[in-house]
């Protein structure tokens, strides 16, 4: 039951890695990759390694998400 689970979210993982790459808008891709590293994050709780599942969701999803949001928002980069 645990690897069926492990391997949906590696399955969704790879969906919003791609959903990332193909996105058009610079929000939408940045929000899917952020949601990349939660279910990797969510991943690492369930294959028993607590401390890099921390650090991949404060660093990862967390931290580097909203720096990029902010970029994103301070440049006001207009879309064509």
């Amino acid at each position: 039951m645990l690897d069926l689970l492990v391997l949906l979210i590696c399955a969704s993982i790879v969906v919003s890695a791609a959903l990332a790459v193909c996105l058009g808008g610079l929000l939408p891709a940045m929000i899917s990759a952020g949601l990349a590293s939660l279910f990797a994050s969510a991943c690492y709780v369930l294959l028993a390694a607590p401390d890099v599942a921390m650090a991949e969701a404060s660093i990862g999803s967390g931290l580097s998400t909203l720096l990029f949001l902010y970029t994103i928002r301070r440049i006001g980069r207009t879309e064509d």
